[in-house]
């Protein structure tokens, strides 16, 4: 099957740029309301179907509810929530009003939730019974700064979910803003300072239905499973968006990941079309289950990390098909992909993260200049913006001084940070990021973050975190300690420096081991050279 592709992303910027654009209709009014939205799998494996016209009914009745809590068009409305129906009825409200959606992850401890939610001054925060403790206030978390709807009985100075929409009027206008308004709010981790802001416009839609057109072939007739976490950018923009831009039937798994359960689901359910992070498929390949009766997949991808070949020497004879590598970015979306649509797959290069997405045009820029680098040469990988018009990304909200990083030749060129280089046939090979950002079974780690949460622990005089290659995770986080005086290097101390920034920062950001140090390198000015302490690990762990 051929497809004008030009003239397709022609079509889906003139429809999502357009000034009279609704959301809540494009995302689900101008769906056939009898149709399945997704299928939620519970833990025990139990499932609930959700149609577009219940997805209608319950973010009228939701959005009302808001609006009566003095939410309105521009507003910050938060989600702390696991996948849940609640949480996709949630974030329809939200946009139905048009308000603008901050996921949170809900791993963050309290400190990391109050950050996110000052920096993007969200007014209402909406969160399920389990995340609720998270926003009691106390040290981490300022009392009386945002409105708490919870999904349990409330109480406690937030209010019931239940309690509001059993007396919402039942139906709000969909808001009509058009392809400039705010859509999301999402925060990004860096090497230095807090998470930075990134404000999408609901325009970035083209971007992200572009993708899931091309990239993943995602078609009427795929049963689709995004395993990524929705408070992260791939599980949010090719998950959920990816569902309600496309209509497609989905599935969302309301447990925790563990592979006789995802293989249990993708055989049951018959998902013919499954994304997740090259760490499920290679605990999958640990596992070493036998494959499934009734497995019907045409569609496997990976994005977050680079996928090692090792996974498609398995996948082609466990799951049927080669999984597919894809590159992106919170800032810009998809950029570098396998794709699966016949119109652009080519053969899988080992290594290779594929070619640039149609909509996009790269370049290969030198380390000092922002001169074009021949193939086969490692860069700074860019995108051309004078020819990339899905680009949307602007800058970082109020922080007009790492926006300017990401912007070279007189703002003709978006920075990725990413080191990579193009050979002649155009295959794309990640080489290294040019930051420290670490990333863990696709999820980035900012090592400032985990640094300023171990120096506030009274035994800690300075600290160092970075990435360790793992088998499993790609990377894992380290960090390397040097303690005040007095204090003393233990295993009860290693413990309890985890425990810390577990409960302070992230659960899943946790340094898996701890190194006890007397002193850490440095300039002669005294910065710190994490590079060579990744470098000496890499040494000892024998990895390259």
């Amino acid at each position: 099957m051929t497809t004008d592709v030009s003239g397709r992303i022609d079509a889906l910027l003139t429809r999502y740029r357009s000034s009279d654009l609704s959301v809540a209709r494009a995302l689900c009014d101008d769906h056939d309301p009898a149709a399945t939205a997704w299928r939620f799998i519970g833990a025990d494996l139990s499932a609930r179907d959700l149609t577009y016209g219940e997805l209608r009914a319950g973010s009228e009745r939701f959005a009302a509810a808001l609006r009566a809590l003095g939410v309105k068009e521009g507003d910050r409305v938060a989600t702390l929530m696991g996948k849940s129906r609640a949480y996709v009825i949630a974030l329809l409200s939200i946009w139905r009003l048009g308000a603008v959606h901050v996921p949170l992850f809900t791993a963050f401890a309290p400190a990391a939730i109050a950050t996110r939610l000052s920096s993007s001054a969200a007014r209402v925060v909406v969160c399920n019974e389990q995340q609720e403790p998270k926003l009691a206030p106390g040290p981490d978390m300022p009392d009386g700064a945002w409105q708490v709807v919870t999904m349990g009985r409330g109480g406690g100075g937030a209010l019931s979910y239940d309690e509001l929409t059993a007396h919402a009027e039942e139906r709000v206008p969909a808001a009509a803003l058009g392809g400039d308004a705010p859509l999301i709010h999402i925060s990004t981790s860096g090497t230095t300072g807090t998470a930075k802001g990134v404000v999408v416009p609901s325009k970035a839609l083209a971007t992200f239905q572009t993708y899931v057109e091309l990239g993943l072939d995602l078609s009427p007739a795929d049963v689709f499973w995004n395993a990524a976490d929705p408070g992260w950018a791939y599980g949010l923009y090719y998950g959920v968006l990816a569902t309600l831009t496309t209509g497609v039937r989905s599935v969302m798994f309301e447990g925790a990941f563990t592979p006789e359960t995802t293989l249990a689901i993708l055989a049951r359910e018959g998902v013919t079309n499954f994304a997740a992070a090259p760490t499920v498929y290679r605990a999958l390949r640990a596992a070493a289950l036998p494959r499934p009766v009734g497995l019907r997949l045409r569609r496997a991808s990976s994005a977050g990390e680079p996928l090692t070949p090792d996974v498609n020497d398995w996948a082609r004879e466990a799951l049927g098909v080669e999984v597919h590598d894809h590159y992106g970015q919170t800032e810009a979306g998809m950029l570098v992909n396998n794709h699966h649509h016949p119109s652009l797959a080519r053969p899988i290069k080992p290594g290779s993260m594929g070619q640039v997405m149609p909509g996009w045009s790269a370049a290969i820029l030198h380390e000092e200049r922002d001169e074009v680098l021949p193939p086969n040469r490692p860069g700074r990988l860019a995108m051309d913006l004078r020819a990339s018009p899905l680009a949307w990304f602007a800058g970082y909200e109020g922080d007009p001084a790492k926006s300017a990083e990401k912007f070279a030749g007189a703002g003709r060129y978006y920075l990725t940070g990413d080191v990579a280089s193009v050979d002649e046939d155009g295959y794309c090979t990640f080489s290294s990021r040019d930051d420290d950002v670490i990333i863990m079974a696709g999820y980035r780690i900012g090592p400032i973050e985990v640094e300023a949460t171990l120096a506030r622990h009274p035994a800690v005089a300075e600290t160092a975190v970075v990435a360790a290659p793992d088998a499993l995770r790609g990377e894992v986080v380290e960090a390397f300690v040097v303690l005040r005086a007095g204090a003393t290097a233990s295993p009860a101390l290693c413990d309890e420096l985890q425990a810390w920034v577990k409960t302070r920062y992230a659960a899943h950001a946790y340094p898996r081991r701890v190194h006890f140090v007397d002193a850490l390198p440095k300039t002669p000015s005294g910065k710190l050279q994490r590079f060579v302490l990744k470098a000496r690990r890499r040494a000892e762990l024998g990895s390259s």
